[in-house]
């Protein structure tokens, strides 16, 4: 069984409370170096790609740098998502490994939280960050992403003020960033390899929510996540653990990929059928039928 990537959370922990969020039921973990060397061997056969996130924030990890090295030696690209909160230089600095393939920056995690830093100290790092990956010669993008997108424009004012900032860092003319959205979903080239990346808000899946129906995922045909603690979820959407088809403390990944539970959720979704709750109550999937992703 091959995959476009594994989500692998190194940690659950963020260190923020976006509204954006569900709240994390789960204990504070991190997973050992040891068991994350173990998890990669498993994923060889399966994937070369991996993001080494799902709810938690890996820039929290002062020895990031060490998880990379293990990737990089077995053969892993690696692809980051961070708030942006955690990219002072010596975090920045672990950012330029071989193995780092592409690092998104969720932009709408400063507006979503309670925090006393400004939006220039917190953009300052960000731009450190792209300004000293357009003066090194490594092909891996940066793209930051916008996704607060919403019929009601209930962003726009901090929007604005973002699309100006960038507009002035990137010597773009005024006015491009606003001028350049269409569509729901769109990337757009700020800088070399350097994109800004539109989307909207979106739901996350709960068994607390209302059922959405039936419909195709790529959960388990294009992509598995691997919590803090060594539980298989189908995807990356699956924080808390509900569709647990097993956990690599206990079961090697082979078993559990070819688990009764895993194989009918698989060829439920091959038929356009959601066979778990928690899928049947995710409206993630509509974006996949609407051919958005």
């Amino acid at each position: 069984m091959k995959f476009q990537r594994a989500y692998i959370e190194i940690t659950n922990v963020c260190g923020l409370a976006c509204s954006f969020c569900p709240p994390k039921d789960q204990p504070t973990q991190t997973m050992s170096l040891f068991f994350f060397e173990s998890i990669l061997l498993q994923l060889q056969e399966h994937t070369r790609d991996i993001a080494l996130h799902v709810m938690g924030d890996p820039m929290v990890l002062s020895n990031l740098d060490n998880y990379l090295d293990v990737a990089h030696r077995l053969g892993f690209s690696v692809m980051i998502t961070t708030s942006g909160f955690y990219l002072d230089e010596p975090r920045r600095a672990m950012l330029f490994h071989p193995c780092i393939k592409q690092v998104n920056v969720s932009l709408n995690s400063f507006n979503k939280n309670s925090v006393s830093r400004s939006f220039e100290a917190y953009m300052e790092n960000i731009l450190a960050f792209c300004d000293e990956k357009l003066n090194q010669p490594l092909e891996f993008f940066i793209n930051l992403r916008l996704w607060n997108l919403d019929e009601a424009c209930s962003e726009e004012a901090f929007n604005e003020q973002l699309f100006t900032l960038l507009e002035k860092h990137f010597a773009l003319e005024a006015g491009f960033v606003r001028v350049s959205i269409s569509g729901e979903r769109q990337s757009l080239r700020v800088a070399s390899k350097i994109l800004l990346h539109f989307d909207r808000y979106f739901q996350w899946p709960s068994l607390q929510n209302e059922i959405s129906g039936n419909g195709y995922c790529h959960g388990l045909s294009k992509q598995i996540a691997i919590l803090a603690d060594g539980r298989v979820v189908p995807c990356c959407l699956d924080g808390e653990g509900v569709i647990e088809l097993g956990n690599l403390h206990v079961t090697n990944l082979g078993k559990i990929l070819i688990s009764e539970r895993a194989s009918t959720m698989l060829s439920g979704f091959k038929d356009g059928h959601a066979v778990e709750e928690l899928c049947q109550k995710c409206s993630y999937k509509e974006r996949f039928e609407k051919g958005v992703l």
